[in-house]
């Protein structure tokens, strides 16, 4: 059963307590196109048979079967790149990724109906393919992915796709009715990855004044808001890309977690984005919001 998402009167934040209506308000805006879906890891976690991971721990763990870590870096995905990047190689990383992200996953029902919706805008933050897969048989959409700009050469950090998988002119973005926006990267259709620390170090630098961000993305959320759907906020880097990715988008906020027990600087960021939030079962949230934005 859904439950609201209720924070104690001490953190201040606003706080859903009407939890069916949530759904009606969610599932009524995605259906009107005035929202962008923003997925995480807990998603993919959705998948029957699923054999990649699907948290960032579980990756963690998977660098740490491969690699022999240091105690600081286990458990810290982009810390067990990092290192792994030191010691060995970037390819040594990129190819460790690859493998981890290689099983194919079938989409969920849910990802297709999203595909379907025509949505301006999705931004999914992991690195699987399955959204990419449930948007087969359309040709109206592009796919951008963040990526090391050392490895294009470029003075930027992404790379658009088409529908093919081949690499699209960035210009294409205008005029597409949907942008599927990976901003960490994805294993298809070439494997790109920002994992390491080093990854993000200039990214970081800059993501405040926007330039990461592609201008695509920029303009198509100032008229939209945002659903946060099988995401945590529990490091720093995953609450920067939270702010940054949304800011000056035009709301609201949303977001599902499937329990209260978050950590302070996750009701921090509830507090700072006013996010209206409700605790639900992922797969349950899936199903009341697939059925009431059809």
């Amino acid at each position: 059963m859904t439950a609201a998402f209720k924070l104690s009167p001490a953190d201040g934040s606003s706080f859903v307590t009407d939890v069916d209506a949530w759904f009606a308000e969610v599932g009524g805006a995605l259906r009107e196109r005035r929202l962008a879906p923003y997925l995480g890891p807990g998603l993919v976690a959705q998948s029957p048979g699923v054999a990649v991971p699907t948290t960032y721990e579980g990756l963690a763990d998977f660098f740490a079967k491969k690699v022999a870590l240091p105690k600081r870096a286990r458990g810290n995905p982009w810390a067990s790149a990092q290192f792994v990047e030191s010691r060995q190689h970037r390819a040594t990383v990129m190819k460790l990724m690859a493998t981890a992200f290689a099983p194919s996953i079938a989409p969920l029902p849910f990802h297709r109906h999203l595909a379907g919706l025509e949505l301006p805008l999705i931004v999914d933050t992991w690195y699987d393919g399955a959204l990419r897969a449930a948007f087969e048989g359309r040709s109206d959409w592009l796919e951008i992915q963040g990526m090391d700009r050392t490895k294009i050469g470029e003075e930027r950090w992404f790379r658009a796709y088409a529908p093919s998988g081949e690499v699209a002119p960035i210009e294409a973005a205008k005029t597409v009715k949907t942008l599927l926006y990976k901003p960490h990267g994805s294993a298809t259709p070439v494997g790109n990855f920002l994992v390491s620390d080093a990854d993000y170090v200039e990214v970081l630098t800059e993501i405040d004044i926007q330039s990461p961000i592609p201008e695509a993305v920029r303009e198509r959320r100032s008229h939209l808001g945002f659903l946060y759907l099988g995401c945590r906020f529990h490091d720093q880097l995953l609450r920067t890309y939270a702010r940054q990715v949304v800011k000056r988008s035009r709301g609201p906020l949303y977001a599902v977690f499937e329990s209260p027990d978050i950590t302070r600087m996750e009701r921090q960021l509830l507090r700072e984005l006013d996010m209206r939030a409700v605790v639900c079962p992922l797969p349950l949230a899936l199903e009341r919001l697939q059925a009431l934005s059809s």
